[in-house]
């Protein structure tokens, strides 16, 4: 891979995120390896404002990298976080219908994960449903056992972990201000927290951005509605960000009231699976996250203000889930923000894996990105001719 020319890394990987930080670790058993992030620390983007949800690959289409990933995936996350002590709940999930008339939307859901070959997913009736989840209304549901929830910080950090042990350095707090192919592989022009410039050279790139994704990309000179660069096609790489908020359930009596994830139909179209009943490995309770699309290149707030209309809407769904739910009983809690291929009012778009002569580009990296982070690292390893 990297010829006659000197490399600092036989491979940059931009961005810690989890999924950054998977290849990272894939990569570094047999190739020297550089990840380079902004921020200060792992995972403080997209990766750590989700609800760290293991999905089963119910809902995406079936072929799909989402789907066939986020299959692969779902056992290796359970095997990971028992090897390396991160805190998982294999706590499964329902799917429900909480009026009769949502049962037809529940046979869609059905149709969808028995042809993706969920494993061991039942149909539930109303009352098997509450046996699980007594304090949810449900009229009929699905039960997705293999469905749990990970600790992601604890998850990332031994992903980190685990590269750093095999020979990476990772790097933060590092932005960059130019990127350039050059005759042996790609230059990358760094500005550190203190205004100083440096550049690093490697043999192989990739771009695990997440939502800066199409910045590096835009840098190399490719463009992001798709076209020739280069007599090579690209796809569209272009990115759109969809915010998602979390009220958590502050009160430690309702949050008791909910042992797992219960979901809602999913929405598709408004880009999210419905605001849904979410709990974390540290016994708390969250409702979210919402689906709301924000304009191209606005700023990315991490902070959540409390406001009355999103307090409302929060509400009336958690009533929907736990009838008995008071305003007291919930405040803000997170917020993230999904970088998305999809646009407004279209269905599910897959995960972009392209690969052009030593860049790979990551596009499009949302839920079940975290599910699907190690066999996106097999991907990204074989493409580089490191499997």
């Amino acid at each position: 891979m990297t010829g006659d020319v000197p490399h600092d890394a036989e491979v940059v990987v931009v961005g810690a995120g989890a999924v950054g930080l998977a290849i990272a670790e894939r990569l570094a058993r047999t190739r020297s390896v550089l990840v380079i992030e902004r921020r200060e620390g792992y995972a403080r983007e997209t990766s750590s404002h989700n609800s760290g949800v293991v999905h089963a690959s119910i809902y995406y289409e079936t072929g799909s990298l989402k789907h066939t990933l986020c299959w692969e995936g779902n056992p290796l996350i359970y095997e990971w976080a028992d090897a390396h002590h991160v805190p998982v709940l294999r706590c499964g999930k329902l799917i429900v219908a909480l009026s009769e008339d949502e049962r037809g939307g529940l046979d869609d859901v059905w149709r969808q994960a028995t042809a993706n070959g969920v494993r061991g997913i039942e149909r539930l009736t109303g009352e098997q449903a509450r046996v699980l989840e007594p304090h949810v209304p449900s009229v009929e549901a699905i039960w997705s056992p293999s469905t749990g929830v990970v600790d992601v910080a604890a998850l990332a950090r031994s992903y980190e972990g685990a590269a750093r042990d095999r020979g990476a350095l990772v790097v933060y707090r590092h932005t960059i201000v130019g990127a350039a192919r050059t005759a042996g592989g790609f230059r990358l022009d760094l500005r550190d927290a203190d205004g100083q410039r440096s550049s690093v050279t490697c043999a192989a790139l990739v771009n695990s951005a997440g939502h800066g994704a199409p910045d590096l990309a835009s840098a190399l000179g490719y463009p992001l509605d798709g076209g020739v660069h280069e007599g090579i096609q690209v796809p569209v790489l272009r990115q759109r960000a969809n915010s998602g908020r979390y009220y958590d359930i502050v009160d430690s009596a309702a949050a008791r009231m909910i042992s797992r994830p219960v979901y809602p139909l999913p929405e598709h179209q408004a880009g999210g699976l419905g605001l849904h009943l979410t709990v974390d490995t540290d016994g708390g309770a969250h409702l979210g996250p919402s689906t709301e699309w924000l304009p191209d290149g606005a700023a990315l707030d991490y902070r959540q203000a409390d406001e009355p209309e999103w307090r409302a809407r929060f509400l009336e769904a958690g009533r929907r889930f736990l009838p008995g739910l008071r305003d007291d009983q919930i405040a803000p809690g997170q917020v993230g923000y999904r970088p998305k291929i999809q646009q407004p009012g279209q269905g599910l778009v897959d995960f972009l894996i392209w690969h052009d002569r030593g860049y790979v580009h990551l596009g499009g990296i949302e839920s079940p990105g975290l599910t699907a982070s190690l066999p996106i690292a097999r991907v990204v390893a074989e493409a580089l001719g490191t499997g």
